[in-house]
């Protein structure tokens, strides 16, 4: 099975998840808001559900998907660090930016 950061290198997975951020969608949805087609979409949504991040409800004819935040929240706590090290790189930068238009 592939690693969460596998399955979010496909862009094309990362757009449905950014789709799937507002709520529960169905397929026939996602394939209308993305320029792929129904099979490639579907090809996708396995992927994401084997990775856990997405599930699947069906409701008669229709598959409703929608996030899992479990697996996402584990990337935010592992990413958490490298944040912590850019915002202080930047604030480094803007106390160095001040301190230059205080000089001028």
């Amino acid at each position: 099975m592939a690693t969460t950061f596998e399955v979010l290198a496909e862009p094309r997975r990362r757009d449905i998840l950014d789709l799937l951020r507002t709520g529960e969608r169905a397929v026939g949805d996602l394939v209308e808001a993305l320029p792929l087609s129904q099979p490639t979409v579907s090809k996708h949504l396995k992927v994401l559900r084997e990775a856990g991040l997405v599930e699947v409800r069906q409701d008669a004819q229709r598959r409703w998907y929608r996030l899992r935040p479990e697996p996402l929240a584990e990337i935010e706590q592992w990413l958490r660090p490298y944040r912590r090290m850019w915002e202080q790189h930047l604030d480094a930068l803007e106390h160095h930016l001040d301190q230059t238009r205080e000089q001028t």
